[in-house]
């Protein structure tokens, strides 16, 4: 697609209300999900303000709704037949429709009496599912004023330079890479999907972004960092995070089983960029902020994503988490698990290495598990745990699946050796990153 000149008075022509649209919306989405303020005697980001008003005004309500969308998201997979596609789906299924018998389990106290202790349901359900069934939808209203009026698209065309000799993937991922980062791994899932299919990847390409780029949101990251108490680093935590998962991607597309994959693209175009590199960039973000459809529109699109995100995760949540809680205390999967990460932790001798390493580890199953499992430890271990949640990027309730999905020639198996490759590396940086976050914080 050409970029025109914004001399030029066109679609996307240079005009102060187009320059208006790009930074508006941007800078109040930047102001929304990274400018803590103070409110009430809390000094957080105002998004999560926004999410503990929710909480407290809907008040007992608030299990009421997250049953709502756990139930809605049992039922969407029957609804729409997608359960019909593949084995997975059909697992995943199950695994909903379980997750609504354990959410009203969690609601009525019904139940084995294990289940009802303070870490077991009670913590799942009122410490994470409900937080992330407010927080979805409502970070993604302002989700729209970050990646719907050029910002990304600015924002990629900048880093086109360094994508190919850092990542090995073409320059036009750039965006693809900071859509997932911001975004979700949803969003970046189906761009790479498509940009796949039209053969502007290569499978290799493809799958180094699928799994190093597709991580979660902003907002579940802000989930984790609740969970860990690290709002009052949020800044550090998400900056530091992103730092860890883009160099963890830097390490693992130079090793099996990623480097190893087919890097035939059908389109060979060349990405020559017209002009200066910032004039290009500024032209670029322009363009969309030209076209960008009405305040109005975005918001409801991303509201109607960020509901379908909740619902298709949170049911998961509850089961999958539920079982994986239960396996890390009752039984020595993740133990034998964490053994093999605990040397990537011992050489910074932390003193909850091996709580960290089998939280890690435990990771695989839920993302939030090892934010669960870690909620009570000291700073530099919550911290680490908050940035492995995310750098992992792979686990199966719901990135795994939802790559599966895709035409992207994934196995299981490669997966999950990419996610042991991640997961050790992260944990190297992770800890020195808390030891860094713990000196410029004070805490």
């Amino acid at each position: 697609m050409a970029i025109p000149d914004p001399a030029t008075r066109g679609v996307s022509g240079f005009n102060w209300l187009t320059v208006a649209k790009l930074f508006v919306p941007s800078a109040l989405g930047i102001l929304i999900f990274f400018i803590p303020v103070t409110l009430g005697g809390r000094n957080t980001i105002l998004l999560d303000h926004m999410v503990t008003g929710a909480r407290e005004l809907l008040g007992e309500a608030a299990a009421f709704y997250a049953l709502a969308l756990i139930v809605a998201g049992a039922a969407y997979p029957l609804w729409k037949g997608t359960w019909r596609r593949s084995l997975t789906d059909r697992i995943f299924t199950v695994l909903k429709l379980a997750g609504v018998v354990v959410a009203i389990m969690a609601m009525t106290g019904w139940g084995p009496g294990l289940l009802h202790e303070p870490d077991m349901l009670p913590f799942l359900f009122n410490r994470l599912v409900i937080p992330v069934g407010l927080i979805v939808p409502i970070g993604a209203v302002f989700l729209a004023l970050l990646i719907s009026y050029g910002l990304l698209e600015l924002i990629g065309v900048l880093l086109q330079p360094v994508m190919r000799p850092i990542w090995r993937t073409p320059g036009r991922s750039a965006i693809d890479a900071v859509a997932s980062f911001v975004g979700s791994y949803s969003i970046g899932l189906l761009i790479t999907n498509r940009v796949y299919q039209a053969g502007q990847y290569s499978a290799r390409e493809a799958a180094i972004i699928a799994t190093g780029f597709s991580t979660v949101s902003a907002t579940f990251m802000i989930i984790v960092a609740r969970t860990l108490d690290l709002m009052s680093v949020w800044n550090l935590y998400f900056w530091l995070t992103l730092a860890i998962t883009f160099a963890v991607t830097a390490v693992t597309v130079r090793l099996p089983p990623l480097s190893q994959m087919n890097n035939e693209r059908s389109d060979g175009e060349p990405e020559a960029i017209p002009g200066k590199r910032l004039n290009t960039a500024w032209r670029a973000g322009l363009e969309v902020a030209a076209q960008a459809p009405g305040l109005h529109r975005s918001v409801a699109l991303n509201v109607r994503e960020g509901l379908l995100m909740a619902i298709s995760i949170l049911p998961s949540i509850m089961s999958v988490g539920l079982l994986g809680l239960l396996a890390a205390k009752y039984t020595p999967l993740f133990e034998w698990l964490g053994l093999l990460f605990y040397p990537f932790v011992a050489i910074w001798g932390l003193e909850d290495g091996m709580a960290l390493a089998q939280a890690s580890a435990a990771g695989l199953a839920e993302m939030f598990l090892p934010a669960l499992l870690m909620a009570e430890a000291e700073f530099v271990a919550r911290f680490a745990a908050g940035v492995v949640s995310v750098s992992a990027v792979l686990f199966f309730s719901a990135s795994i699946p939802c790559i599966l999905a895709t035409s992207i020639p994934l196995s299981v198996g490669r997966i999950v050796v990419v996610w042991f490759i991640r997961v050790a590396l992260s944990l190297m940086l992770a800890v020195p990153a808390g030891y860094l976050a713990q000196a410029l914080s004070g805490a």
